[in-house]
């Protein structure tokens, strides 16, 4: 969620980190703020508002100093003020911190503090941090080991880089919240996410919980519990600088989704032995669970739907943060197969921590190599996207798609024929992106950008892309959206319908009796019914023609709906790379 970056090095730190703090945007945030230690004095400057707004400012580029660190706060303790927004100072003003994570017995140690004379100035968790080192320093502790032993006082996650008046050394410490560190040739970085440094390095180190590093021209790694150095394997990022930059695209929303066809081409050249490994676990299996949370979820429903129909397998479906009620059924021979773009969703973390402590077998699909997620499984796999900077899911949601496809075609022992009717499904996605097919879309936005509701349905593999269809409307438009299973409207749903209410009705060659017949009740009671899928209708007041594609229709279905949502979006005066109160990767529960 929040998101920090700091470098210590041999170059002026402020513009590198005032940059990645740009490239960090996408996380979502709503203050941000950059901490400078210029000739041993550190320099301070937040404020809540934009980071074109607070850091492009002479009073910032005056700052120079080789040590620096950026954060873009996302509020969860204290309202958005200038005051609760990072980096925090001790009361001495010597120690600054910023901190990415929930510290769960702040109140306990914040009375503490207090008890010792402390003076807090904001409404976060984070401020007993660099007041707790400050109480270590007093006691006659060197630096680095006065800040192990106030993170080891912490309960709770945390991804925090912190600085000294006069220390020549930025130290980066994690805890169940994501932290990378790039190697640079004149110096290192720390930070939630390797875009931000991507344009000077691709060398990086994932840090393990309780790993502390010391930053400066060197960098060592130690146990946060022990004291003890530890090594840490040294990779090499695939994804390219361009990759994270939007290129000739106004959004990067758009660009992603129109990356597509690319995206899935690379979802679904797997390894062969990698895909056959996943199947033999599956058959060996005593229970299995699809684990993730958003889109991820609605990818797995779907699914859960090509497993039945093709491989005549029963799947578990759970929420991440509803996995601890289904828990007490794992044994050993459960599997967990998990699945998240950015593998630090905390709730899907939790849940992998609770099967493997059953000892349950636990398999991902994850997007960022060396992630949490990828490291904590037994096996992952990568969807190969490349780096999705807009805080909504669109290729990601279709690489995941894809690849539980071919999985699904594999257990049914129709591998070559699952990744044929997948490379032949890429070539029409070339047109479901094209700017003909934007151009067609945005005159449906148009007519729909007023709208209070927006409800959308479908039946068999068309439920789950009415569900994501909503959530992709809402999230980024502020439309009020739902998706419901078209036998379900009777059921309660239908009373929302009035006159000129937009429902989208998804249809296929196998739902497309049953699904027109729901259509109809709904324009009987006045909706404006736009269809999406083979064959027109004369229910339909509009449609939108997306070829029959079988057990791949989860896959292109829901495209012209993300272009419609960008489009409403626009239209709207909303930031689609940046909706309100969203964030990127949720690393809190």
């Amino acid at each position: 969620m929040c998101g920090i970056i700091g470098y210590a090095g041999k170059k002026n730190a402020v513009p590198l980190v005032c940059d990645g703090l740009k490239k960090l945007e996408y996380r979502g945030y709503d203050s941000c703020g950059i901490a400078v230690k210029t000739n041993g004095i550190i320099s301070v400057i937040k404020d809540k508002g934009k980071i074109a707004d607070v850091l492009d400012s002479a009073e910032v580029r005056k700052l120079t100093g080789n040590i620096a660190m950026g954060h873009t706060r996302w509020a969860t303790h204290g309202t958005v003020t200038q005051e609760n927004a990072h980096p925090h100072l001790s009361s001495n003003g010597e120690i600054a911190v910023v901190h990415n994570g929930i510290i769960e017995n702040y109140q306990e140690l914040r009375k503490f503090l207090e008890g010792k004379g402390f003076k807090f100035h904001s409404q976060t968790d984070t401020e007993v941090i660099p007041n707790l080192i400050e109480l270590y320093l007093r006691e006659g502790k060197g630096f680095t080991d006065a800040v192990r032993e106030s993170l080891n006082r912490l309960e709770g996650s945390y991804a925090v880089l912190i600085m000294r008046k006069g220390a020549d050394m930025l130290i980066a410490a994690r805890k169940e919240s994501p932290l990378v560190l790039g190697l640079g040739a004149e110096g290192n970085f720390a930070a939630s996410d390797i875009p931000a440094f991507l344009d000077h390095t691709k060398k990086v180190i994932y840090l393990s919980d309780f790993d502390m590093a010391v930053l400066n021209r060197d960098l060592k790694i130690y146990n946060v519990k022990t004291g003890l150095p530890v090594e840490r394997k040294i990779s090499t990022v695939e994804w390219s600088a361009e990759q994270a930059k939007k290129g000739n695209f106004e959004h990067f929303m758009l660009k992603e989704i129109s990356e597509q066809a690319e995206t899935l081409g690379k979802a679904i050249e797997q390894d062969r032995g990698s895909i056959e490994e996943i199947v033999t676990a599956i058959k060996a299996a005593k229970g299995i669970y699809f684990v993730a949370c958003g889109s991820s979820y609605h990818a797995c429903l779907a699914a859960s739907y090509k497993f039945s129909k093709l491989a005549k397998k029963h799947i578990n479906i759970c929420l991440a943060s509803e996995f601890p009620n289904f828990e007490h059924f794992l044994i050993p021979d459960s599997l967990v197969i998990a699945i998240s773009q950015s593998g630090e969703t905390a709730d899907v973390l939790a849940a992998v921590k609770a099967a493997k402590a059953k000892k349950a077998k636990v398999i991902s699909i994850v997007n960022v190599m060396g992630s949490t997620l990828a490291r904590e499984s037994d096996k992952a796999i990568l969807m190969n996207a490349g780096p999705e900077i807009c805080v909504l899911s669109t290729k990601t949601y279709t690489s995941q798609l894809a690849i539980l496809t071919l999985i699904a075609y594999a257990l049914a022992g129709r591998y070559e024929e699952g990744k044929g009717m997948l490379k032949e499904l890429i070539r029409y996605i070339y047109y479901l992106t094209a700017e003909s097919t934007r151009d067609y879309i945005k005159k449906l936005a148009v007519r729909l950008k007023d709208s209070q509701h927006i409800y959308t349905i479908g039946r068999g593999l068309q439920y789950p892309t009415a569900m994501e269809a909503a959530l992709k409307i809402k999230e980024v438009s502020y439309i009020h959206a739902e998706g419901f299973a078209g036998g379900e409207l009777k059921h309660g749903s239908i009373a929302l319908i009035e006159k000129g209410t937009p429902c989208i009705v998804f249809t296929s060659t196998d739902t497309e009796k049953e699904i027109l017949s729901n259509a109809m009740e709904l324009k009987a009671r006045g909706a404006y019914i736009i269809g999406v899928g083979p064959n027109n209708n004369e229910a339909f007041d509009t449609f939108i023609k997306v070829r029959e594609a079988e057990e791949a229709n989860s896959i292109c279905q829901i495209i012209p709906i993300q272009i419609l949502a960008y489009q409403l979006a626009l239209l709207r005066g909303c930031d689609p790379d940046m909706p309100r109160n969203l964030a990127k990767s949720v690393t809190v529960k």
